[in-house]
Formats: C-alpha cells, structure tokens, sequence
C-alpha cells in the first residue's frame, strides 16, 4: 500500500485529506508544514506525525506519494526534491509561479521514474467529460468559438489572511493564477491549444491590497482554428457558476455546473454534476477525490499521468502570456 504525506496543511489541503481517507489502496503517514499551529492541529487531527522541514520528513517517513499544497512559490523546489527522490507528486495548480521554474519542474518530471499530477480536477467533472467525449466524436462538427467567464469575489480580507496570495514574489500573479486558471486549463483542453493570444489584466477593486490583479480578459486563437473569448474577475458580489460555452456545427455546448446540449435540430440534453459531501469550499468543485484515486490506481502502470508537468505547463503559458502584455517585467518581480 503506498505512503503518503502531505506538505503544506493550509485551506485546500482539506480535500486531499479527505481524499486519501476515502481510499482502502494509500495510508497517510505523515504531515508538514512551517507554521507551528497547522502543522500540530493537522498532525493531532490525522493521527500521524509532523514535521516542520519537508527534506526532514522525506528522509524519516519516506513516503512514495506527496501531496504539495503549499503557496505557489514552494511549489517547484518542493516537486523537484521529491521527484529527485523517486517519490510520486500529487501537485496543486499552479505548476510553478513563474515560467522559469515551471520549465525546471518539467526537466525534473522528465528525468524522473516517479509520476506527477496537477490538480486540474474540473477535467473530472461529469459535465465536462460528456464534453470532451461530445468534441471528441466527431458528431457535432468542427468547433466553430468559445467563451467563457468567471465571475466570482474576494475581498481584502481573503488576502490579508493570506498575504502571499496577493503578491507577484509568492503568488506568481492573482485572480489568473490562484481561481481562473482552472477553466483556462478547461477552455484550452476543450478547445485545442492556444497559439496566440491578445488581452489584459488590471485590478480594479483591490488595489489597496493587492499589487497583483483581480480582473483579466483575452481573446485566444487555438490549434483547431477555433477563437475563444475569456472574462475574469473577482469584483464581482458573489461566486457566480463558472461558465464555459462552446459553439460547434451541430450544436451548442452550455457549462453552468450542469451541462446544457442543444441541438440545431431542436433536440436538447442535460448533464448533471455529481453531488458530494466535502468540507472543501463549492468552487473547488467535486472532483478532487477522483483525480487522486485515479492517480493511486495507475502507480504500477507505464507511462504518465494523463494530467502531467506538460499539461499543467499549458494554462501556465497561457496566464504568463497574458501578463507579458500587461505587465511588462512582471517576471522580474516574482523572481
């Protein structure tokens, strides 16, 4: 049975917790974080125990799979060590915090005989993977555009909890990084890759707090042909569902949650997302719990994880892209 821990016991390690105690096939065995008061309350809430260096707990629990929750700028260094080790990843988005660091974790992964994941769980989504099997069929036609929005809030409060949140040195960005590049990773995995982009990223509601951004918008030209327009912000006064709409020859594809498929002919079908019991927050969505199972159950196979470093390098490109031409020199502040 392999031996997991957890590095990183902040906000969304909750549902990897949750995950691994759901599972008969991986015993946790052992948890690390800097700050003294998560690290303790997790150690004494999980039964295992802490450690506050993550080489330390690497070299006397030596575990096979980590799960790396830790602020983006841990991220690369934390990955590389383990895959250096031979130890399988289980990574939170995003990749890295910057380009550069991403490119190393790819070098890493690829010299590795140990396995990564990104946590790109909505790819998991019961709607989503009516539509990719949809596009993937051939019976709708040739994508002809997309959009897609999210539209939800933070206040300063959210960051001020949290300060690396909402720096370029720690947080490699805002709102694109840390909430919108889940359906960037959706929209491009859907859609096809994108090899051109043109957009802009400003804050608009929290620049007393934040030196990075809360609002974003592009437009993007993809692999298949097809265009997409994008709208991001966190100004907003609630969690509004994300949307994502596709547009096809045959019929429309329309993600509030619940998948939507309407057809030229009139016809119109319905996908509903599961319902699970999490104390994760909603917007993280339903599907944590089945990306990790199903990395655990491919440990033994050949090959990578189908979500690897190469896909989570994509939805990084594509938010870097976007604050090259916003932010000129942004690079040079996160590193």
């Amino acid at each position: 049975m392999p031996k997991a821990a957890i590095i990183g016991c902040g906000d969304v390690s909750v549902v990897h917790f949750e995950a691994l105690a759901g599972m008969d096939d991986a015993e946790l065995v052992a948890v690390c974080d800097a700050d003294p008061a998560r690290r303790v309350a997790a150690q004494e809430a999980h039964g295992v125990p802490g450690f506050e260096d993550y080489r330390e707990m690497l070299d006397v629990a030596a575990p096979d799979v980590v799960h790396i929750t830790t602020p983006h700028h841990e991220h690369a260094a934390i990955a590389i060590e383990c895959l250096r080790r031979g130890v399988h990843v289980v990574l939170e988005k995003p990749l890295a915090h910057t380009l550069a660091e991403g490119e190393r974790l790819l070098a890493a992964a690829a010299d590795s005989t140990a396995k990564i994941a990104l946590c790109f769980q909505n790819r998991y989504n019961a709607p989503v993977q009516e539509m990719r099997r949809l596009l993937d069929s051939g019976e709708l036609g040739q994508v002809l555009g997309a959009s897609a929005t999210v539209m939800w809030h933070r206040d300063a409060d959210y960051y001020l909890s949290r300060p690396w949140r909402g720096s370029w040195a720690e947080g490699g960005g805002g709102l694109m990084m840390n909430q919108a590049i889940h359906t960037v990773d959706l929209l491009q995995w859907l859609v096809g890759d994108v090899v051109a982009l043109a957009g802009s990223a400003s804050t608009h509601a929290l620049a007393e707090t934040i030196e990075v951004e809360d609002t974003a918008e592009f437009a993007a030209l993809h692999s298949s042909g097809a265009r997409s327009v994008f709208y991001a912000t966190l100004a907003n006064t609630v969690n509004a569902p994300v949307t994502l709409d596709i547009s096809t020859e045959r019929a429309t594809l329309n993600l509030r949650g619940d998948l939507t498929v309407t057809y030229d002919d009139g016809r119109s079908e319905a996908v509903r997302e599961r319902v699970t019991g999490s104390g994760g927050r909603s917007y993280w969505g339903v599907s944590h719990a089945l990306l990790i199972a199903d990395f655990y159950a491919g440990l033994a196979q050949p090959g990578p994880f189908w979500i690897d470093a190469a896909e989570g390098a994509k939805s990084l490109r594509i938010v870097k892209e976007l604050y090259r031409q916003s932010y000129p020199g942004s690079e040079e502040k996160v590193s």
